[in-house]
């Protein structure tokens, strides 16, 4: 009798053991899952039926969500596709197939994007995304390639923006966007502007020609409704010049290239602005080695110069200075010159900064002139982009943290070549 006692004793403690760590169990996965406030009054078996069902709710929405994005993606008006670490091709919708010519993709297979889409530029776009970690634009004119030499080019070429987007696990996502339109609508504006400046230009001359004849002939008291009519009529023939420079820079881009020392070129354009800086006591203070030589149409980068320093000149106070700073930078593996331009007037305000580069436009409040009422033609620094961008170089216009005025930087390549520059129209 003491003998079962003593066994009965033993499988009772086993068996609340073993009960006590069941349900130790039980309580640990039940935790791991969201229960309603009403099941928790139920047995372990009851709740942990509740969190599986709500568990198998939550995923049939998630897969209902996942669906609907697939599907927008799918019916996007742009391209989009999606590869991974290894630059394999996993998923691209209808559009993107369209735009980069891929007629089969079969997705339990990848395959490496480019042996399916032969775009070299589509490829560094996913490679700077991927190890930059951050959002990355591209813009390119894409040439659809076939395999059959006989037919190198099947479609014509149009320009593609490209959006990259970093993934989890290495993947990277990119959105594409055909130009075609933009940039013919853009063709179309240039072309529009360029015949107007032609066609206004003969008349503003003959203007200017009457006004003048006239200012000698009239009574010496309305001479000066004579010469308010001649700066507004040189102020209309500046605009004109620089559009048609504008036009000339897009349509019909010089492609000689020399060696041209920079330096030169500052004090050059300082010298035929030297006459209008002494009437408000201006002057130049130049930073940077005696000589800087770059591959650069000598013609453009006076004219970059110019108007550079011009706009400096006309923003800044009298009896101020206006500072020119070259340094070596270089921009990833390419060598180059640094140009900085900075003055000690107002400078830009934050909201304006984006858009200094665009054709006519004039801050109201922040850029307005110190010592004269003459409105600029506000192509200045659109012509000074256009010829940065000529020269495979980057501008940024930002204030100085010194004398607080308008600081224009440009980085421009060393050397450059004819082949190296694209033509194509870009906004």
């Amino acid at each position: 009798m003491l003998s079962f006692l003593a066994g009965l004793s033993i499988g009772l403690f086993c068996l609340l053991v073993t009960r006590l760590r069941s349900g130790a169990r039980r309580k640990a996965l039940l935790e791991r899952f969201s229960i309603e406030p009403e099941a928790q009054f139920f047995s372990y078996e009851a709740q942990i039926a509740s969190a599986i069902s709500s568990q198998s709710s939550t995923l049939n929405d998630l897969q209902a969500e996942v669906n609907d994005i697939n599907g927008v993606l799918q019916r996007a008006p742009m391209g989009y596709l999606k590869v991974d670490q290894e630059n394999r091709l996993l998923w691209c919708n209808a559009k993107a197939r369209y735009l980069l010519g891929i007629e089969q993709v079969d997705y339990d297979a990848p395959r490496l994007l480019l042996a399916i889409a032969r775009s070299y530029e589509l490829d560094q776009l996913v490679e700077q995304t991927r190890t930059t970690q951050t959002d990355c634009k591209k813009d390119w004119t894409f040439r659809s390639i076939s395999p059959d030499p006989a037919h190198a080019l099947e479609r014509p070429a149009y320009p593609l923006s490209g959006y990259g987007i970093p993934l989890r696990q290495g993947n990277v996502g990119v959105f594409l966007e055909n130009r075609q339109e933009a940039v013919m609508l853009a063709q179309q504006r240039d072309r529009w502007t360029s015949d107007v400046a032609h066609e206004l230009k003969t008349p503003l001359t003959s203007i200017r020609l009457v006004g003048e004849t006239l200012r000698n002939r009239i009574d010496p008291a309305l001479v000066t409704w004579a010469d308010r009519l001649l700066r507004e009529v040189n102020r209309l023939s500046a605009l004109v010049d620089d559009m048609l420079s504008l036009s000339h820079l897009e349509q019909q881009p010089p492609q000689r290239l020399e060696d041209t020392d920079l330096v030169k070129l500052i004090y050059q354009a300082w010298q035929s602005l030297e006459p209008q800086a002494k009437l408000h006591d201006k002057n130049l203070e130049y930073l940077g080695p005696d000589c800087a030589i770059a591959a650069l149409n000598r013609g453009l980068a006076y004219r970059m110069v110019l108007n550079l320093l011009d706009n400096a000149l006309k923003y800044s106070p009298a009896n101020q200075t206006i500072y020119a700073k070259i340094q070596t930078a270089s921009q990833g593996t390419m060598a180059g010159l640094q140009l900085d331009v900075f003055d000690c007037g107002s400078g830009f305000l934050e909201k304006d900064l984006p858009f200094v580069f665009d054709r006519f436009y004039r801050s109201d409040k922040s850029r307005t002139r110190s010592d004269t009422n003459e409105n600029g033609t506000g192509l200045g620094l659109s012509i000074v982009h256009k010829i940065v961008e000529f020269h495979r170089g980057t501008v940024q216009a930002q204030n100085h943290p010194d004398t607080g005025g308008a600081w224009l930087k440009i980085w421009l390549p060393k050397k450059l070549t004819t082949s190296d520059m694209d033509y194509s129209v870009s906004e």
